[in-house]
């Protein structure tokens, strides 16, 4: 894959992830600031490193296989592989614009 085609598959693969909302703030987890990286490796394989909103996020699992289901959807992707990071630890900084006016941060 050249860097554009790279760069597009991340591009299809982070606005599949907008789909995946987070259910205690009700926003997707890419606007949230949740996705550090998203790659797919010469086998197909989504990687994914990520990170919750809280270490003891009971909706963790529940996030990590709704991350699963939406890259499972993009025909490039076979298999997905969600990595969960606590460092860098996620900060309410990581929040677009969109995020923030959403739940009313300033």
């Amino acid at each position: 894959m050249d860097l554009d085609q790279d760069q597009e598959m991340k591009d299809s693969m982070m606005a599949a992830l907008e789909n995946v909302i987070d259910p205690e703030l009700g926003i997707d987890i890419v606007n949230l600031g949740l996705v550090y990286n998203v790659e797919l490796t010469e086998e197909a394989v989504a990687e994914v490193t990520m990170t919750l909103t809280s270490i003891g996020c009971p909706m963790g699992p529940m996030i990590v296989d709704q991350v699963k289901t939406a890259l499972g959807e993009l025909p490039e992707v076979k298999e997905t592989e969600v990595n969960v990071v606590f460092n860098p630890p996620w900060s309410k900084e990581n929040m677009s614009r969109y995020a923030k006016i959403a739940l009313g941060i300033r």
